[in-house]
């Protein structure tokens, strides 16, 4: 007996809204790119900013575009990079500066491109628990607290301390073309402490150098600084708070207090791939703008659920605890010492995913300032570069697709940028120095320890000036 009856009219409008609503339904499937590659293998190194990967992955964003993607850690960046090279990975997470150093042929010469930036921010900077004891005599203290940003000035006796002793101060960073590197030599030079040069002879990175920075991969860096071997170090998460766990180490600070909202990472892909795969490159891109929308959405209330999965041996493998005590809005400096840092890791808000032009530069002038780029180049070189690598046109496409879909909002995207962000104001960088990605030579002039425009090094010495 049917106890609940429809009038034929209804019954019509419901059969009719159904229909309506299947119609409506795959409209996304509708737009899905005929793909040229559906099997794929993308690489990453085991930290928090790989997320959009695993994100893409575990929701099915990459399904939804038709791709069957393998994830597969590496050990390091060197690997990592090799590996698209070859084609033996399609695509990887990769540090802002390995597309930019391959292209220009710094290191390993090939053109990788980039078409969608990973994050802002995610970065921080780790001495021993000794050092830090020595360094806190120099902080000032509020209500009890480090006052926070701490500075390198507060290094500086440390660092001389040692070079009276004859000790050298050796601390760690992940590549020389890393955020790392440059973010730990910017802070340190804001303080007066000379990070090194590097020379076309002497890759070192340590001709002159206060500090003796080296690299160590990033999961090793806690045991590294526990042996002894560095005294602190520059890494992502979760290996700062990894260190604060362990009570091996003090986070001195993150890349949020040196250069508020300072871009990372990026998915690289070799130039051939792109051209051979422009419908591939797409759905990739779109998956990955997908990923990063779900990590900060609603006021990044999905963040637990990512952190449960970066947990898992097959992503960051470290324990949830300490992947979330930077991914959940707040970082813990010494132990204890938790304190509100809501943009620490930034996936989406802020244009994070666009290729900005003007953040190719900035990697471009720390090359320069440090002599990975041995010789001056007009400003016009660095645009030129930037705009060889970063794929603003790719990423734009993509949006747009996404937009039309109904998956995200028109006002995600800067559809007008012309693809460098406005200079960044004096007071969100460590040193009181702003930065114009239109200007380049006017900016590394501006810094006061590093190479000058016009200078290069011979030998031991700078010339030039």
């Amino acid at each position: 007996m049917n106890r609940n009856p429809v009038i034929p009219g209804t019954k019509r409008l419901l059969l009719g809204m159904a229909l309506a609503m299947i119609s409506l339904a795959p409209a996304a499937q509708a737009e899905m790119l005929d793909v040229e590659k559906d099997e794929l293998t993308f690489g990453f190194i085991k930290l928090t900013d790989m997320a959009p990967l695993a994100v893409a992955k575990e929701l099915g964003y990459f399904e939804d575009e038709g791709l069957y993607v393998t994830l597969e850690p590496q050990a390091n960046w060197k690997v990592l990079l090799d590996r698209v090279i070859t084609g033996e990975l399609d695509g990887a997470h990769m540090l802002a500066g390995q597309p930019l150093a391959a292209t220009i042929g710094f290191g390993t010469k090939a053109h990788i491109v980039t078409p969608f930036s990973m994050d802002l921010n995610g970065n921080g900077i780790t001495v021993s628990n000794e050092v830090w004891e020595m360094m806190k005599e120099n902080v000032p203290v509020e209500a009890g607290k480090p006052v926070h940003p701490i500075k390198a000035d507060a290094l500086k006796p440390v660092v001389e301390k040692f070079k009276a002793e004859g000790k050298p101060f050796n601390m760690g960073m992940v590549f020389p073309v890393s955020t790392h590197n440059y973010e730990l030599r910017y802070w340190l030079a804001s303080g007066g402490i000379h990070p090194g040069f590097y020379s076309p002879t002497d890759v070192s990175g340590q001709i002159k150098a206060d500090a003796l920075l080296s690299v160590t991969p990033p999961p090793q860096m806690p045991a590294t600084l526990e042996a002894g071997t560095i005294y602190g170090y520059s890494v992502g998460e979760p290996w700062n708070q990894q260190a604060v766990f362990k009570g091996i180490g003090v986070p001195v600070i993150t890349d949020y207090e040196i250069w508020k909202n300072n871009p990372e990472k990026v998915f690289g892909m070799t130039a051939e791939f792109v051209e051979a795969n422009p419908n591939t490159t797409l759905a990739i891109t779109k998956a990955l703008i997908r990923a990063a929308k779900w990590l900060d959405e609603n006021d990044n209330a999905n963040r637990m659920e990512a952190v449960e999965m970066l947990s898992r041996s097959e992503y960051v493998g470290a324990d949830a605890e300490v992947i979330a005590n930077s991914m959940t809005g707040t970082f813990e400096y010494e132990k204890g010492d938790q304190r509100p840092v809501p943009d620490f890791n930034v996936f989406y808000r802020y244009y994070a995913t666009y290729p900005y032009y003007s953040d190719a530069v900035w990697y471009l002038t720390q090359m320069r300032r440090w002599g990975q780029i041995a010789e001056s180049k007009p400003d016009g070189w660095y645009d030129e570069v930037a705009r060889s690598v970063y794929r603003p046109d790719v990423y734009l496409k993509a949006a747009r697709l996404l937009v039309d879909e109904g998956l995200a909002d028109e006002a995600d995207f800067p559809w007008d940028a012309d693809g460098y962000r406005e200079p960044t104001p004096a007071a969100d960088v460590i040193d009181g120095i702003g930065y114009d990605g239109r200007k380049p030579n006017e900016y590394i002039d501006s810094l006061p320890i590093g190479l000058k425009s016009n200078e290069t090094i011979d030998g031991n010495e700078v010339v030039g000036g």
